[in-house]
């Protein structure tokens, strides 16, 4: 047997000392009554006090105590073999890096920037998605695979920071592009149910046919599409610097951007998905519900070694304990004296 927390055993130690201190009290006791007479005589002014109680009762405080302190050190009776089956789908998270990420998420002052709305929500998407295999893709003029779809939760959370629009050199908005790479990121095992999730301001004014096309496409393979929108409706300018924007090079004026709610929801509606702004507070349980709709499936079976718990017995023998330790009283036992265990001898 071995124990979790094996420095709790120390407290055993307080054994002893409990015994040590219930000695040195019966000596005490004893000397104080001397004072009052010989035992032997005192004893018959004293005819409920019990000899064998208060030993009996020490006796079970202590084992108590010692199995309690036993179940706290979480002792371990061997290791056993655990298997464990997760149920989930498949999901590819593409994140929208294109440079009107950089504009700010609502008109309000003080509003985080569209890249730092997606990345907080993404972040708590990834911890809702624990029994998925999830996929991340990074999407501007081009589709980057970040992570292939894995159930390594660590390292999607890892490649968070990383999405950046300063990293990514061909800029633009192709959704398409990032849709048909999600589409070619899952299994071919069609029995997986398969999700594409966009976090996107969904600003696509080059081909916006195009990303209809690639959604009728992942229809067809039954690849369910949702879309959390980032950004205001309202027009705004997108920051270069700390105190410059992004200007139009045809006409010399800032560049203002705005969510494109219409475009969003057409993906969500044709991909028999579901539309959510990321600034609701309840977009995330929406999208779960709607994700729950994607039948799951056995997607891992692992063998885990575990050890064998054997805290709840100690823990119940402590209890069985403190209980008889509450029932024993410490006057004798009236039904006893009627009971003549030895008969003197008549001479």
């Amino acid at each position: 047997m071995s124990f979790a927390y094996p420095y709790i055993l120390f407290l055993l130690l307080g054994v002893p000392v409990y015994i040590g201190l219930y000695l040195w009290g019966r000596a005490t006791r004893r000397r104080k009554l001397r004072k009052f007479g010989r035992p032997e005589t005192i004893a018959h002014l004293m005819p409920a006090v019990s000899p064998y109680k208060p030993p009996l009762k020490l006796t079970l405080q202590c084992l108590a105590y010692a199995m309690l302190v036993i179940a706290l050190a979480r002792p371990w009776g061997g290791v056993k073999s655990e298997k464990s089956v997760k149920e989930g789908i498949e999901v590819v998270i593409c994140v929208d890096a294109s440079n009107s990420m950089l504009a700010p998420s609502s008109t309000e002052k003080g509003a985080p920037d569209r890249m730092r709305m997606a990345k907080m929500t993404l972040e708590k998407l990834i911890n809702r998605l624990s029994d998925d295999r999830v996929g991340l893709i990074e999407f501007a003029g081009d589709a980057y695979t970040l992570i292939p779809v894995t159930n390594d939760y660590v390292s999607a959370k890892m490649f968070l920071n990383s999405i950046t629009p300063d990293q990514v050199a061909n800029q633009g908005t192709n959704i398409a592009a990032a849709i048909d790479m999600a589409t070619r990121s899952f299994s071919d095992n069609k029995d997986i149910g398969k999700a594409i999730i966009l976090l996107t301001d969904a600003e696509e004014l080059e081909n916006p046919e195009g990303v209809m096309q690639a959604v009728e496409q992942a229809s067809k393979r039954n690849i369910q599409i949702d879309v959390i929108g980032v950004g205001g409706s309202e027009p705004v300018q997108i920051p270069q610097g700390r105190s410059s924007y992004f200007i139009d090079p045809e006409t010399g004026e800032p560049v203002r951007t705005a969510l494109n709610e219409d475009l969003a929801i057409r993906i969500a509606e044709q991909g028999k998905g579901i539309y959510v702004n990321a600034s609701n507070k309840g977009s995330l349980n929406e999208l779960e519900k709607q994700m729950d709709k994607v039948a799951k499936t056995a997607l891992e079976g692992s063998l885990t070694a575990v050890h064998d718990e054997l805290y709840a017995f100690f823990g119940w023998l402590a209890l069985a304990f403190i209980l008889l330790d509450i029932l024993v009283v410490d006057s004798k036992f009236g039904w006893l004296d009627k009971i003549t265990f030895f008969k003197k001898e008549e001479k």
